[in-house]
């Protein structure tokens, strides 16, 4: 990746709706005529969940199930990450850094970008009305609220019926 550039994050999860965000950003602002020397520096970042924070039980067995959704969890995120790379190879963008960081959503989107010194974090919004964001917490209010960067919200189109 070139040095110098600026650095955009684009966090995503395994909705429709941070693939969705993904597109988008590829489309507006990495178009197949700047594949080659795209504006940005991109990073996907995905942010798996706490195999322990999933589990959540404890007593006879719990250990075997940890390691269970341990591994399921990490399979889980190759795929997201694997997934979002063939988007942008499918628009001829193959200079994109991808991590996968283990933690709260909120929190390793804000530590990602102070980690990168990103100018700009790309979400998903998935559409949650306000009971579901008060028991759910929305990554991306969070983060509009959190990050030292601009933040960008993508919301999916509604499709009619």
């Amino acid at each position: 990746m070139a040095e110098g550039k600026p650095v955009m994050i684009v966090g995503i999860d395994d909705s429709e709706h941070s693939f969705y965000a993904l597109e988008w950003t590829l489309d507006r602002f990495f178009p197949s005529s700047t594949a080659s020397d795209p504006p940005y520096k991109l990073m996907v970042i995905h942010a798996r969940p706490l195999a322990s924070a999933t589990v959540g039980i404890a007593g006879p067995g719990a250990a075997d199930v940890y390691s269970y959704v341990e591994l399921n969890l990490k399979k889980a995120a190759s795929h997201v990450i694997e997934k979002a790379k063939d988007l942008c190879e499918q628009r001829s963008l193959t200079d994109v850094s991808t991590e996968v960081i283990e933690g709260d959503a909120r929190n390793v989107m804000c530590e990602a970008v102070d980690k990168h010194h990103a100018t700009i974090l790309v979400l998903g919004s998935h559409g949650y009305g306000a009971l579901k964001r008060v028991f759910l917490g929305s990554v991306s209010d969070h983060c509009a609220h959190h990050a030292h960067c601009s933040v960008m919200i993508v919301k999916k189109p509604k499709t009619k019926h």
